[in-house]
C-alpha cells in the first residue's frame, strides 16, 4: 500500500492501533485470571473495561477521519502478547508470577503509549483537535494504568520476605542490577 500522505499514515497506523486494542480486550482478562494478587486482578480487571471504553473511541477516529472501521494485524502487540501467555504458563510463586504478569502488562502499556503519542503528533500536524483529544485521552489512560502497575509491583516486591528475594538470585554469579526509576514525567502534549 502506497502511503502519499500524512492523513493516509494516520489512517494505517489507526487501523494497527484497532487491532491491538481489540487483542487487549482479549487477552486481559486471562492475565487477571493467572494473578495472584487481588489488587493486580482488581487493577487489570478495571482496566479490560478501560480498554474497551478505549476500542470505542478508536472507532470515533475513524469517523472523524471518515473510514470505516478496520484492523490491520499489529505483529508488534502480537509478539508482546505471546511473550505475555509464556509468562502466564511459568511454574513460579505466586508473587514471582504476578511480578512477570506485572512486566508483560507494562510491556503491553508502554507500547501502547508509544503508538498513542505518536499519532496524536500526526493528528496535531494535520490539525484535527477532535482526533487529539480522543488519542490524548488514551495515553492518559495508558500512562495512569502503567503507573498502577508499578505500584503494585512495588507493594508486591516490598512484601517478599528476604530469603525469597534471596531466592531469586540464587541462580545469579552476579546480583541483578535494580532497573532505573523513570520519573513520573511528562505528558507528551
Amino acid at each position: 500500500m502506497k502511503i502519499d500522505s500524512l492523513t493516509k499514515l494516520l489512517e494505517e497506523e489507526i487501523k494497527d492501533i484497532y487491532d491491538f486494542e481489540k487483542r487487549l480486550v482479549r487477552a486481559i482478562p486471562k492475565m487477571a485470571k493467572a494473578a495472584s494478587s487481588d489488587e493486580l486482578r482488581n487493577a487489570l480487571t478495571e482496566h479490560m473495561e478501560v480498554t474497551k471504553n478505549q476500542v470505542g473511541r478508536i472507532e470515533q477516529v475513524f469517523e472523524h477521519l471518515g473510514v470505516p472501521p478496520k484492523a490491520k494485524t499489529c505483529a508488534g502487540m502480537k509478539g508482546i502478547l505471546e511473550e505475555g501467555e509464556e509468562t502466564m504458563q511459568m511454574d513460579a510463586k505466586d508473587t514471582l508470577l504476578d511480578v512477570a504478569i506485572i512486566g508483560a502488562a507494562q510491556r503491553m502499556e508502554h507500547y501502547e503509549m508509544a503508538a498513542y503519542a505518536s499519532v496524536r503528533m500526526m493528528a496535531e500536524q494535520l490539525g484535527n483537535q477532535d482526533i487529539v483529544d480522543l488519542l490524548q485521552e488514551t495515553w492518559d489512560e495508558e500512562h495512569e494504568a502503567d503507573e498502577r502497575l508499578s505500584e503494585i509491583c512495588e507493594q508486591i516486591l516490598s512484601g517478599m520476605g528476604g530469603e525469597e528475594a534471596e531466592e531469586m538470585g540464587e541462580d545469579e554469579d552476579e546480583p541483578a542490577a535494580k532497573p532505573a526509576r523513570r520519573s513520573g514525567g511528562g505528558s507528551t502534549s
